[in-house]
């Protein structure tokens, strides 16, 4: 398995990991057990990365994730998330941000329970939390780390001028926020720039489109009401049909590396920077397996410009939220 390095603290994980929110979240129920045989299947393929959340559930898919890795433990890392208000029942976005100090401290002694780990691998703020200076967030996290409770501190979703304010206080091991083929932003609003500046790792997630840059959605597919894309704009039958141009440059790429579509979204990814660790998310063995072969392979610079070429002139329907 490759290795790729993030931060300045060269937290090593295999080039691509795993996102588990779906496993327990955000889709159709699946069975526990075959969620944790993927897991390890996962392992012994080398992968070292697995990304999760207390919202996920909330609290399910920690529970998942440390129970499934526990027989792993020191040989992998596990990333989750803090900073979202709790209601009766656990954190939900629907109740708005929360990264005061205390509610900080409270998730990462609740997710290192959760985790069955005695110190969390890496610890993101989920999101801004504009009640409360980043400063302050990044120094929570810095006692924590202090404290042993945490090893490393992530942001997802920040904006260039907090993920330096936040750098200055606790170095920033990884930013975490959407990034692919067809969802560009942080390279237009200087936050990939400043990650490459500061020496930070970027984690993309939803590196795969939700899903769609895999090629096997169409106007036809329907999904269930628990799964997040059912009420998703790119997800309309307006906007699939309309994104099928993205597919058809893939599937055009992919002829010259008999490589499917997802292998060609996730390569374009991986030969941005040598510190970007994608986590597509998967539920299916063949599809892991189908993720993990785009590590074979090298996209030229012609394939590169023509990507970047023909995705300048393309306008994807469909707000990403």
């Amino acid at each position: 398995m490759q290795k790729r390095k993030l931060g300045p603290s060269k937290l090593e994980v295999s080039a691509l990991g795993l996102g588990c929110m779906r496993m327990s979240f955000g889709d159709y129920p699946t069975e526990k057990s075959e969620m944790i045989d993927l897991m390890h299947k996962a392992v012994e393929r080398g992968i070292t990365f697995f990304d999760t959340a207390e919202v996920y559930g909330p609290f399910t898919n920690e529970e998942l994730v440390g129970e499934a890795l526990e027989p792993f433990k020191g040989k992998v890392v596990i990333a989750t998330k803090f900073g979202w208000k709790h209601g009766e029942d656990g954190p939900h976005p629907r109740y708005g941000l929360d990264s005061r100090p205390e509610q900080i401290r409270r998730v990462a002694d609740e997710s290192l329970k959760r985790l069955r780990v005695e110190s969390i691998d890496l610890f993101y703020q989920h999101r801004p939390d504009p009640e409360v200076p980043v400063e302050d967030v990044a120094g929570t996290v810095k006692d924590l780390i202090q404290e042993g409770k945490v090893k490393h501190f992530g942001l997802s979703e920040s904006p260039a001028d907090l993920i330096r304010r936040a750098h200055a206080v606790q170095p920033v091991a990884a930013l975490q926020s959407e990034y692919s083929i067809w969802w560009t932003e942080i390279e237009e609003n200087n936050v990939l720039a400043t990650c490459e500046e500061l020496g930070i790792g970027l984690v993309p997630y939803s590196p795969l489109g939700r899903g769609y840059l895999t090629g096997k959605v169409d106007e036809n597919t329907t999904f269930d009401s628990s799964d997040i894309r059912s009420h998703n704009p790119r997800f309309t039958q307006q906007a699939i049909k309309a994104n099928r141009v993205v597919i058809d440059l893939l599937e055009r790429i992919g002829e010259h590396h008999d490589a499917t579509p997802a292998q060609i979204a996730l390569a374009w990814l991986l030969a941005q920077k040598p510190w970007i660790v994608p986590i597509p998310g998967t539920r299916k063995l063949h599809r892991l397996d189908e993720n993990l072969g785009a590590l074979d392979i090298k996209l030229t610079d012609e394939d590169l410009s023509e990507i970047r070429n023909a995705m300048s002139h393309i306008a994807v329907v469909g707000h990403r939220y």
